[in-house]
């Protein structure tokens, strides 16, 4: 069982447990026991819990994975109109074009203030000892979902 799948399964049992410890709040109230404010405390943070086991399952997208694409780490992202990602030392050309696209299916737009962001696929290449030079594989452009770019012509 994966983490989505085992929050989505706990969201009932908390919520259950919450209401079970609830009604034993509710009994400790009336019986004037001497736990009952520390039964508060477990009850509310049972609940919370819950609710937010629910926003996780509601909120929560898997990551985009297309075939032939490998994984490639971002090592810059200026969160407004450039990222950069490094490409393992084996990868083919063949591989350039899905990892790209697996690059742009993952790229989350909030927070950006630019309506095209560029994503490069680069490798660092030794030049000489303890020098390397940085070398662009392919790049793509991914239009900002939350403001579409108006066409230019």
């Amino acid at each position: 069982m994966n983490l989505p799948q085992l929050i989505q399964s706990s969201t009932g049992w908390l919520a259950w447990g919450g209401l079970a410890f609830g009604v034993l709040t509710a009994v400790a109230f009336l019986a004037k026991w001497g736990l009952r404010f520390r039964l508060v405390g477990v009850t509310s943070f049972t609940l919370l819990l819950a609710v937010s086991s629910w926003a996780f399952t509601v909120s929560y997208t898997p990551p985009v994975v297309i075939e032939g694409a490998l994984r490639a780490p971002v090592v810059f992202d200026n969160g407004n109109d450039l990222v950069v990602a490094q490409a393992p030392d084996d990868i083919e050309t063949s591989a350039v074009e899905p990892t790209l696209a697996q690059l742009a299916g993952n790229l989350r737009p909030g927070g950006r203030s630019s309506d095209v962001v560029v994503i490069r696929l680069r490798q660092l290449k030794a030049v000489g000892e303890g020098i390397s030079e940085p070398v662009v594989l392919g790049q793509t452009e991914v239009r900002n979902a939350i403001k579409p770019v108006p066409p230019q012509g």
